[in-house]
């Protein structure tokens, strides 16, 4: 007895022998998601949040895609009909959304760590390293607490004379005066007067040749002060040292002609007043140059001994005291007769919110390159086998100086001088 073949029809119409195939259950496919980093976050920790009654958002944030799910859906992601299987939207929606990086790359910084934000951004109290030269919109650089800034005054010379001295010296000079006066009454005889009066004119004469030479003292002073070895010089000892200088860890621009690594700038602006011009600052007098605005800085350097070839660190920077030596040359010079001003010149005033109206201005720019030749006095300090130059806590003094009638001159803080000549091109504006 024959038994009939069971047959089925496909899909596309043919009949064949056979059962049709049971379709078999498969699992849905589920995405990994990645355990969220919370950061000690208690707020982002779900269960751990309602433990300590802390409310926290329900919206799970977006998932980062990840090479593997990705790789998967690659290889099980082909269409399949049937009711089970999802479509290829859902398939991608699961994986979650790709992540767009805002903003452009973060540059590699100078130094050749990998930090977050962009260089040089960033508030002041950021993890930025201290003293770092800021640049903003208008170019002008602005340093932090590694920088010393100093003043308009320039090097400050004083006399090693006490008040009470020059007031006891005031007192008889005008008490002798008195005393001639009226023997010249009593006497009759007024050849006292001019007498008495010789006496005190070479006493003036010389506070007044002392008080105009006293920056050039300073200088003859410098030169005529002997080097010292490094080598052989004993901590706390105050020493001169000459050498070629290199930038510390931070160097500086000078404001005008933008020349880097120095580590002196010194950038001053001059202006004129005659008899009913416009003052530059409350002490300007007539027919003088006053000056109007200054930015001097100097920041930490190294100094290579010429006769030892050792490396010294000079703490010229944190605040302290500096007596730079350093002459300045003219870069801009603006006459009376002026017609128009260069536009570097006058972006630089508006950079400062100076005005350029009828005035007759000079500016004068200073700088110690690197790889200049300057000579530094200061007290050695060593510790851990780093050799430094600090400044001397109390001022040093001078010394008199016979050849040249010179008094003995106090001067504070580090001493940086440089003779070498800065060729900078005038400007006639």
């Amino acid at each position: 007895m024959g038994s009939r073949i069971p047959t089925h029809q496909l899909s596309n119409g043919l009949y064949v022998s056979g059962r049709p195939d049971t379709p078999k259950e498969r699992p849905p496919t589920m995405a990994s998601r990645s355990v969220i980093y919370t950061g000690g976050d208690v707020k982002k920790s779900g269960e751990l949040g309602k433990m300590f009654d802390i409310p926290f958002s329900d919206a799970p944030p977006p998932l980062k895609p990840s090479r593997t799910s990705s790789s998967s859906q690659h290889n099980s992601g082909s269409v399949r009909s049937g009711a089970n299987s999802a479509p290829p939207t859902q398939s991608n929606s699961s994986s979650g959304p790709m992540k767009k990086t805002s903003g452009p790359l973060t540059p590699l910084a100078p130094t050749g760590l990998i930090t977050s934000g962009l260089l040089g951004s960033g508030p002041v109290g950021s993890t930025r390293r201290s003293g770092q030269l800021e640049q903003t919109l208008s170019m002008k650089a602005t340093y932090g607490s590694a920088v010393t800034k100093l003043g308009a005054e320039g090097v400050r010379v004083g006399f090693r004379v006490s008040k009470a001295v020059v007031w006891l010296f005031l007192v008889v000079a005008s008490m002798g005066l008195l005393v001639a006066a009226f023997l010249a009454v009593a006497v009759k005889k007024m050849v006292i007067i001019p007498v008495a009066a010789g006496l005190l004119v070479p006493v003036i004469l010389a506070g007044l040749w002392n008080w105009g030479l006293r920056r050039r003292g300073l200088l003859g002073f410098v030169r005529g002060y002997p080097d010292a070895e490094l080598r052989s010089a004993t901590d706390g000892q105050y020493v001169k040292v000459t050498g070629v200088v290199t930038c510390g860890s931070v160097p500086l621009e000078s404001s005008y002609q933008r020349l880097p690594r120095c580590v002196y700038v010194s950038t001053e602006l001059y202006e004129y007043r005659g008899w009913s011009g416009k003052s530059a600052n409350p002490k300007h007098r007539c027919f003088s140059w006053g000056i109007r605005h200054a930015e001097n800085y100097v920041a930490d350097f190294y100094i290579s001994d010429f006769q030892t070839g050792l490396r010294a660190l000079v703490k010229a920077g944190y605040g302290a005291k500096v007596s730079p030596l350093v002459k300045a040359s003219t870069v801009v010079d603006v006459p009376k007769e002026k017609k128009e001003m260069s536009p570097g010149f006058l972006r630089w005033l508006a950079e400062r919110g100076l005005s350029s109206d009828d005035r007759i201005m000079r500016l004068k720019e200073g700088y110690i390159k690197e790889g200049s030749t300057v000579s530094v006095m200061g007290v050695v300090r060593r510790h851990d086998n780093i050799l430094m130059i600090v400044p001397p806590l109390a001022p040093v003094s001078t010394g008199c100086q016979w050849p040249r009638c010179l008094l003995p001159t106090n001067v504070e803080g580090l001493v940086l001088a440089c003779e070498e000549t800065q060729d900078a091109d005038v400007v006639n504006v």
